[in-house]
């Protein structure tokens, strides 16, 4: 009979690739979840938490690859004079142990990513209130993390498995899909020729000709033409068209390098539904890596940068693809955008 199973989990893991994952993000209690197409989930704590936050990560499949780690700082970090945290820990005002070698200990930061000793800790707080620092205000609620941990059972298809954090069952690890499949978005022309002295005149005219004639409350002596090579017969065209206290909105074409010149708007259309339901990316704070081939986006939530959306695409000879989706809803001044959560990656 076991050995029924066995095979009929491996046909399973096999065949599974060819799933495709949903990305989801959700908020439960004081508890943030973020899952990408791959599978990959991350969870913390939000709110007032005052620079003490615990974040938890788990990738899809039958391994157990987590990582575990509490940490002191967010976008500023703390006072020289600032005590090391692991021994300072309490749960509802009783001790915390974390010892080495199963935790990894540095003044403001304690990690671990052995699955056996993340289950343990996981089940020895996740039905407490908080966990916090003793002699300080930092603290870690702990409302919501259980609906969290079964959100990422559930998303990564573990619940009635062996791996399962909430609602373990007799399930075998392989009997847990893997990571889909990783997309491609491949470079095309990655080294185009550069525009000609006459190539960029001509076109910053035609830029210039688009900015007059479009329709933009952004002041015109701060409206600005940008011309980027993207293939030998193609360029990327942008103007700045919209503005607010720290957030720009482009318009940009896909045009012709020659004459007469032949364009269309550029369209950032996303392969998932994200939480606002919204299908298409505003070119919001736009930027293009000559290097990388990518066109970036930056949508922030407020000024400091600890909210908003961050998006980088790349062109494949038609359209831009999106290559990567990091969300973070929570403005509590954690973290900056390259450390928001993914919702979309690829290769």
């Amino acid at each position: 009979m076991r050995y029924c199973v066995y095979i009929l989990s491996l046909l399973f893991v096999l065949f599974a690739p060819m799933v495709r994952a949903a990305p989801a993000q959700q908020s439960f209690g004081d508890w943030q979840v973020t899952c990408n197409n791959q599978n990959f989930c991350v969870a913390r704590n939000t709110g007032e938490h005052r620079g003490l936050v615990m974040t938890l990560s788990r990738s899809a499949g039958a391994k157990a690859d987590a990582t575990l780690r509490i940490d002191l700082g967010g976008l500023s970090s703390p006072s020289v004079g600032e005590p090391a945290i692991a021994s300072r820990l309490l749960l509802d005002n009783a001790p915390v142990r974390l010892a080495p070698p199963r935790w990894k200990l540095t003044p403001w930061h304690v990690m671990t990513d052995d699955a056996a000793t993340i289950t343990a800790f996981l089940k020895s707080i996740q039905e407490g209130n908080a966990l916090r620092l003793q002699g300080g205000q930092q603290v870690i609620s702990l409302d919501g993390l259980k609906a969290a941990l079964l959100f990422i059972d559930a998303q990564q298809k573990r619940v009635g498995s062996e791996t399962a954090w909430i609602k373990k069952g007799g399930q075998p690890p392989l009997s847990v899909p893997p990571a889909p499949a990783l997309k491609e978005v491949a470079v095309v022309n990655p080294t185009p020729t550069p525009l000609s002295h006459k190539e960029l005149n001509d076109l910053l005219d035609y830029g210039t000709w688009r900015m007059n004639n479009s329709q933009c409350s952004l002041d015109p002596s701060r409206r600005e033409v940008r011309v980027t090579a993207l293939t030998d017969d193609k360029a990327l065209l942008t103007i700045g068209c919209e503005a607010g206290a720290y957030n720009t909105i482009d318009l940009a074409w896909l045009v012709s390098r020659k004459k007469p010149f032949a364009a269309r708007s550029v369209r950032l259309r996303l392969p998932f539904t994200p939480s606002d339901d919204s299908g298409e990316m505003e070119l919001m704070n736009a930027s293009f890596d000559e290097k990388t081939r990518e066109l970036s986006t930056l949508s922030l939530g407020r000024g400091m940068g600890d909210c908003g959306i961050q998006t980088r695409w790349r062109f494949d000879g038609q359209r831009f693809r999106l290559v990567r989706y990091a969300e973070e809803p929570s403005c509590d001044s954690w973290h900056g955008p390259d450390a928001w959560p993914t919702l979309w990656i690829t290769r």
